[in-house]
């Protein structure tokens, strides 16, 4: 069996069979193919049955010379045991290389989160006078409203849209569905944007029934909306380091902190894990000193 070949089952495996998004799949394959690189220079094309795991570990040694944060090397480290637990699987081998390796430990990192005055300033640089920037304010509204990813976001349908009822339908993570309110300042921006803005486009055959969508009328990507936030925060001179996830982030943070349910909270992010969602009970200490000096009787 060639490289080729596996590659193509693994990938199918990891769409139909695992149900990974697409990004986890590009990502997955991405490093197994380093692997491929790395053996095909150093050991003159090794069929991928026959490796072994002192060439499995020449491979992470050298993408640890690379200078990979832990979490892209942890990642590379799952993407090669899924891979040869997909051999296995499949019967195409009978003794897993990768059975002794050891994942890099990774902390749990605190996510980058915005303040509610800076998400304000954020919002009142976008220029309202154009198409763009009110399409741009509905983005930022429903990301910081309903805490989507922006995957999720950029796939978002007309269809998935509950003006009546105040929620959306979303397609998370392992095509996994869930309803997700939405406040209505978010959802007033979005009926402007489809009622006024996006009625006037041109839509491109198969764009049709999207939300967000460019000028030309293309759905949005991701380096589009990491763009139009990276632009608002030089606008107003934020010092932070932020993303479209950033707003995920504040989101849940901004509703940990106002005492809602860690459970309800975990329902509206999509995490199969509430170990996940308890992250952002550790965010803000200044926060947590405060309730309290306010609450304990011996504060």
């Amino acid at each position: 069996m060639t490289w080729k070949v596996l590659l193509k089952q693994f990938e199918t495996y990891l769409r139909l069979e695992r149900s990974f998004a697409p990004n986890s799949v590009e990502a997955y394959m991405g490093d197994v193919i380093k692997l491929r690189q790395f053996i095909t220079l150093s050991q003159h094309n090794l069929n991928p049955l026959d490796v072994e795991p002192a060439h499995i570990d020449a491979f992470l040694a050298y993408i640890h010379t690379h200078n990979l944060c832990a979490s892209s090397q942890a990642r590379i480290h799952a993407a090669l045991k899924a891979f040869y637990k997909f051999l296995l699987f499949e019967n195409y081998l009978e003794k897993d290389p990768t059975a002794l390796i050891e994942s890099p430990k990774i902390g749990r990192k605190l996510p980058a989160t915005l303040e509610v005055h800076e998400i304000e300033a954020l919002l009142g640089a976008i220029d309202h006078t154009t198409p763009e920037g009110m399409r741009n304010r509905a983005i930022l509204e429903t990301l910081y409203s309903s805490g989507l990813r922006v995957s999720e976001l950029i796939e978002l349908k007309l269809s998935n849209l509950y003006f009546d009822i105040g929620f959306l339908r979303v397609i998370g993570k392992g095509s996994k569905e869930r309803l997700v309110p939405i406040g209505t300042t978010a959802l007033k921006y979005i009926k402007i944007y489809v009622d006024q803005i996006r009625c006037q486009l041109t839509v491109q055959k198969g764009f049709e029934k999207y939300v967000f969508l460019n000028r030309r009328g293309r759905k949005l990507t991701r380096v589009m909306i990491f763009l139009i936030i990276k632009e608002l925060a030089q606008k107003i001179g934020l010092k932070k380091k932020i993303s479209p996830h950033t707003f995920r982030h504040s989101f849940a943070t901004h509703l940990i902190e106002g005492g809602a349910d860690l459970r309800a909270v975990q329902e509206m992010l999509g995490h199969t894990s509430i170990t996940t969602t308890e992250i952002y009970t550790h965010l803000d200490r200044h926060y947590l000193k405060q309730i309290v000096q306010e609450f304990h009787p011996r504060s």
